[in-house]
């Protein structure tokens, strides 16, 4: 036996060990052996506790979780005892390393005979397709639940749900269980959507918290809508023809970005969307990057593929929303692209007070953010920490950057050039130079 795309030799355990386990279980599986290689046999000390040793680091050092797709057996090579460690082909890729994260240093694929570190668009793929088809077969934590408040929005649409209705709307999962659209549709389940408000343009002071949960995700989206109308306070001027009445936000823009947050969230990691309001705008953040397959500028033009299916088909039914791909279109009426910040794992909404017509949006995005510089520039919390590090070593690399902060560079250099476009820093003196932040 040689080495291969399926089989991996060690001389003796090493801290390497779930790089190659992770790396067999995004590609086809294979197997490692411990203790040989294509033709010397190395003498493994107490290879009992070195079996149970393997299980608990495949079990606890690895996500999601391995059970199932790996065995740790013994076995013979020029009479002496191996570990053989079988590995399966994973189905809920991609399968990362814990302390590591789901990232370019936690995620490995198998090239070959090597373990080869995957780039960040082959991650994000593997999961939005894990995502993508997972909600609809995850069971419901809980199969006592209800649906007496979907019953009651059907009816005032004049439509009436059967005795079949939780198949008709693909809320079982393959073996007839309750999903995770049930129960998130359900009368009673544990999600709880905040609207928080705040005194001044930061987190600092608290002064609302409104939790409208635990409850039907449609009853709870009607519950936000009301409370944001009630803030979208309305100013009247009075000319000598007319009265003009103004909002704080156009109150079309905020409807469809709170039913887009809300039905596109990703509620696998138990995280609903948020709503903060402050003095000079308001944020709405929902979990998960860009839905699977779709660019930012097909997300612009109103591209649609969305990440929780069964839900928009619920929403749609109850004339919550149009079709497919109108709502970030009607958003970008009133607010620019700018408005909308793309994270690793988040998609943020930001609406400036006052925000006009035709894309102007009444200021620079986003007020003073973790403080002023250069003016009101609207900073995510990555850039933030960026400029931190500038602040402490304006000779700082981008290499540095990306590893302290953990990232790729291929990332830092994105958010290094939106700084620079939004007048933050500049490069001073080209590659042996330093960072100046703007002021």
């Amino acid at each position: 036996m040689i080495e291969s795309n399926k089989i991996e030799f060690k001389s003796k355990l090493t801290d390497e060990l779930e790089k190659e386990v992770v790396a067999f279980l995004n590609s086809d599986g294979g197997v490692i052996y411990i203790g040989r290689d294509e033709t010397k046999v190395y003498r493994l000390n107490d290879i009992d506790a070195l079996q149970l040793k393997i299980k608990d680091r495949l079990k606890n050092s690895i996500s999601p979780s391995t059970l199932g797709l790996f065995d740790v057996v013994l076995d013979d090579f020029e009479g002496e005892k191996i570990i053989k460690i079988i590995l399966a082909k994973g189905s809920e890729k991609p399968y990362y390393i814990k302390k590591r994260g789901m990232s370019e240093k936690g995620c490995f694929v198998r090239i070959g005979s090597a373990s080869e570190p995957m780039n960040n668009s082959m991650i994000e793929e593997l999961f939005s397709k894990r995502v993508r088809t997972t909600l609809s077969k995850i069971a419901s934590p809980r199969q006592d639940l209800t649906f007496e408040q979907l019953h009651i929005y059907y009816n005032a649409k004049h439509l009436h749900l059967n005795d079949k209705f939780a198949n008709n709307l693909e809320l079982l999962t393959d073996d007839g269980r309750y999903n995770y659209v049930a129960y998130l549709l359900s009368d009673s389940n544990g999600i709880s959507i905040k609207v928080a408000k705040y005194k001044g343009i930061d987190r600092v002071e608290l002064i609302e918290n409104n939790e409208y949960g635990y409850t039907s995700l449609i009853k709870a989206t009607k519950s936000v809508l009301d409370k944001l109308e009630v803030e979208n306070t309305t100013f009247a001027k009075i000319t000598s023809k007319e009265r003009i009445e103004t909002h704080l936000w156009s109150p079309l823009a905020i409807r469809e970005a709170v039913i887009n947050a809300i039905i596109h969230n990703d509620y696998t990691n138990e995280i609903p969307p948020k709503f903060e309001i402050f003095d000079d705008r308001i944020e709405i953040t929902s979990a998960g990057s860009l839905p699977f397959g779709i660019s930012k500028e097909e997300f612009f033009s109103g591209m649609s593929n969305p990440r929780n299916r069964e839900i928009m088909r619920v929403f749609k039914d109850l004339e919550m929303v149009e079709h497919l791909g109108s709502g970030v279109p009607r958003i970008l009426r009133v607010y620019g692209k700018e408005s909308f910040v793309f994270m690793q794992n988040f998609i943020r909404m930001v609406f400036v007070k006052g925000g006009q017509i035709g894309g102007q949006i009444g200021g620079q995005i986003g007020g003073q953010i973790g403080g002023q510089i250069g003016g009101s520039i609207y900073l995510t919390d990555r850039q933030k920490d960026i400029i931190d590090l500038i602040k402490q070593n304006p000779r700082v690399s981008r290499k540095e950057i990306a590893d302290k902060l953990d990232i790729n560079q291929s990332a830092i250099i994105k958010h290094i050039n939106a700084l620079k476009q939004k007048g933050a820093i500049e490069r001073i003196g080209g590659t042996r130079g330093y960072w100046e932040i703007k002021t």
